[in-house]
């Protein structure tokens, strides 16, 4: 019997199984749609992330961040936000002394190294093959060691674990068949990703332009590669959806700033998708046998790239739990995951969620009042050195949130 099973191999789950593996637990990763393997001919994934500093402390400690930086990762320096050129305010790396304020990653490229890294422990079995056909959880009081999850794939494999952990996603098949509600609602906008090429090298410096109708972004790749997010209504993104390559590009030179043109660097198009922005979080991470992790228990506005580094600050919170020691059916284990890590992982994501909803109020709109303040705002965040520095160290991780 397996310690922990954790369905859903992506880049929490993945990262999470490292953990539990390196504290010498028996753990299953059921993940049946592994990433494609990398090869230095691949172009740019649509999907980046945003991972911050303290995220890859983690990944080093884990033995995955050596893997991912094989393949590639870009470094970035800057941090710029504006709504207009004379209300605009620049955060950079050397302001508070550090050789970056993080890296963009390919999603796949980070789920790719932690499975490499994985894939050093025997205590480890991943099942790539096969879907959950069916999940049997013991009653909720029942906890003691006789009591067992038991998982049966649709290939027929059984699964029997002491605990269940859901790491697969906002639409959580374990989330669901433990009965853990949610809370939340889609945005009224959605989100366009777009991956260029420019003609020259890009430099290391990310921005965010605040509009109206929505933030308009501009994320460094490695090499010349970038990528655009342009938020806007559902229907203008369907329209956008439907131009050709040399439609759209004329669209992203007629609405997107300067900024993305600066030096004449052209830039040409290499993928586009469009994907709903939605806020979610569930009512329990921790039911019975059922612990939900990363995406399966919160979905954040991706507004300021918070999402995956959320998730890796949920595995930091689990690990200290899990390392404790106790017996894995004790009272005293599923006590300790209500207290010292439900309790306080809900509260954290929570108030990041709200934190992120009140800043895409603030800037997403063209209200005079709101606006007048949003403007001040970004000139004395500008002007007020010591403020901005430690404004930035939170973004990054550098400091805990504490509101």
């Amino acid at each position: 019997m397996y310690d922990f099973c954790i369905n859903g191999g992506g880049m929490v789950g993945a990262a999470l199984a490292l953990g539990l593996a390196q504290q010498n637990y028996k753990v299953a990763v059921i993940e049946p749609a592994m990433p494609l393997p990398y090869s230095v001919e691949d172009g740019p994934d649509l999907r980046v992330s945003a991972i911050s500093d303290a995220s890859v402390t983690l990944l080093k400690a884990l033995g995955a961040w050596p893997f991912i930086t094989a393949m590639r990762v870009k470094p970035y320096t800057g941090l710029s936000v504006w709504d207009s050129p004379e209300h605009r305010t620049d955060f950079t790396a050397e302001s508070i002394d550090v050789p970056q304020l993080g890296f963009f990653v390919e999603n796949r490229l980070l789920q790719l190294g932690c499975h490499e890294a994985l894939a050093n422990y025997t205590n480890v079995t991943r099942f790539t093959s096969s879907k959950i056909a069916h999940i049997a959880l013991p009653l909720i009081e029942e906890r003691d060691d006789a009591k067992k999850v038991t998982v049966t794939l649709e290939n027929d494999d059984v699964i029997e674990a002491r605990w269940l952990i859901g790491a697969d996603g906002a639409m959580s098949q374990v989330r669901r068949c433990a009965g853990i509600g949610t809370s939340g609602w889609q945005y009224a906008q959605q989100a366009m990703g777009i991956t260029v090429k420019m003609n020259k090298p890009v430099s290391p410096i990310t921005w965010q332009q605040f509009t109206p109708q929505g933030p308009k972004a501009f994320l460094p790749m490695f090499n010349n590669f970038g990528s655009l997010v342009w938020y806007d209504s559902p229907e203008r993104l369907k329209q956008l959806s439907t131009l050709n390559d040399a439609q759209l590009m004329q669209q992203i030179i007629d609405n997107f700033p300067d900024e993305l043109l600066k030096h004449d660097n052209g830039f040409t198009i290499c993928a586009k998708a469009t994907f709903p922005l939605t806020r979610a979080h569930a009512s329990h991470y921790v039911t019975g046998r059922v612990v939900l992790i990363g995406d399966a228990a919160h979905t954040i506005n991706p507004l300021a790239g918070q999402g995956v580094n959320l998730g890796f600050r949920d595995i930091e919170a689990l690990l200290a739990v899990t390392s404790e020691g106790h017996e894995l059916s004790s009272e005293q284990f599923y006590t300790n995951l209500k207290t010292h890590y439900e309790a306080p992982r809900r509260m954290d994501n929570g108030l990041m969620m709200s934190a992120m909803d009140a800043f895409y109020g603030l800037f997403s709109n063209d209200i005079g009042p709101i606006k007048w303040v949003r403007n001040q705002l970004l000139s004395i965040a500008q002007r007020i050195e010591p403020a901005k520095k430690e404004v930035l160290k939170y973004a990054i991780g550098m400091r805990e949130w504490k509101f």
